[in-house]
């Protein structure tokens, strides 16, 4: 087996693995002064037995270092968490009402599977509802529960202002951003604008009385962001940037989706938010995915957060869809 120097120097870099490649180094010191032994004739056969022993040795340490290497790679990419960013479409008063009703259902969702939520920015409308709210959602497994729910939900109901008892039809869009521990995506300094002003919040305690609500903006593609979840200027600062790193990277994968679209069989989960991809109605208790054309008749379960039948159908055609691509 063939020992790379440049991986051993990254095995080197890695705290890690510097335990390990300290072990592997003295034991190929060793396996040189093995070797020189077989210039003796009466050890020769002593020293081949035992340079055996320590290459295989050595190729396990080196396995080992390599498979903690790329272990940590895999980390680093996979999403600890997503930022569920939901927001009112069509439909005024009702649209805003339902947004709230979906972030809801998702927190929900989320306690029940024992994942941490916390609002990081909400934009609320006159009448009650969100214009706009943000929701983090830490759990290692969060986004591969949630990635398939971006786009355009529609609710179709009897608002309660309706006297004449005509159904109403509203959407809110919902746009879930995966969280990674090393960023995708390269952000300078320069290319961000900052804003500090009061956070909004019940009771006007501390939460009003300091500029700890942040809000940052992307010059080149214009993204802005905003949190408010802590009364540390600094840590609504962090959750901002998090926000904005994922947005940035949502984009970037918005647009390297669109260009694989045209050949794919099945488009579950391309990240496009102006797809239309499921409907709540009320009156019949029916929920459909029109991407998997397939209803559920448990309209209050799932509102309370019950969505692992529906998940788990997008999971499974999902993976379907990717097999036959």
């Amino acid at each position: 087996m063939e020992f790379l120097e440049e991986k051993l120097q990254e095995f080197r870099d890695n705290q890690k693995t510097q335990f390990l490649v300290s072990q592997f180094d003295l034991l190929a010191t060793k396996r040189a002064e093995v070797a020189l032994m077989r210039e003796d004739a009466s050890m020769r056969e002593l020293a081949e037995e035992e340079l055996k022993e320590i290459d295989t040795e050595l190729e396990r340490q080196y396995t080992e270092m390599e498979t903690i290497i790329e272990n940590a790679r895999e980390e680093d990419v996979k999403p600890y968490g997503v930022i569920l960013e939901i927001r009112a479409g069509a439909g005024g008063e009702e649209a805003a009402l339902f947004a709230e009703e979906l972030a809801q259902m998702y927190i929900k969702y989320a306690e029940l599977q024992g994942w941490k939520t916390t609002i990081i920015a909400e934009s609320r409308a006159a009448q009650g509802g969100y214009k706009e709210g943000v929701v983090e959602i830490l759990g290692s497994s969060v986004y591969d529960a949630l990635r398939y729910e971006t786009g355009v939900h529609r609710v179709q109901r009897i608002p309660v202002t309706e006297k004449q008892g005509r159904i109403h039809t509203s959407t809110a869009s919902v746009a879930v951003l995966p969280m990674r521990k090393k960023p995708t995506v390269d952000i300078k300094p320069d290319d961000i604008e900052m804003e500090f002003s009061r956070a909004g919040g019940a009771g006007g305690q501390n939460v009003n009385k300091v500029e700890s609500a942040v809000r940052l903006v992307h010059r080149p593609t214009g993204i802005d962001v905003r949190s408010q979840a802590e009364r540390s200027q600094l840590k609504n600062r962090e959750r901002a940037m998090s926000l904005l790193i994922a947005k940035l990277e949502m984009l970037h994968e918005e647009e390297e989706a669109k260009k694989y679209a045209a050949v794919r069989k099945e488009q579950i989960g391309t990240g496009d938010r102006s797809e239309k991809i499921r409907t709540y109605n009320f009156p019949q208790s029916r929920i459909t995915d029109h991407r998997i054309k397939e209803s559920w008749h448990n309209m209050e379960e799932v509102m309370a957060g019950k969505l692992d039948d529906i998940i788990a159908a997008l999971k499974v055609a999902a993976s379907g869809s990717v097999a036959e691509l």
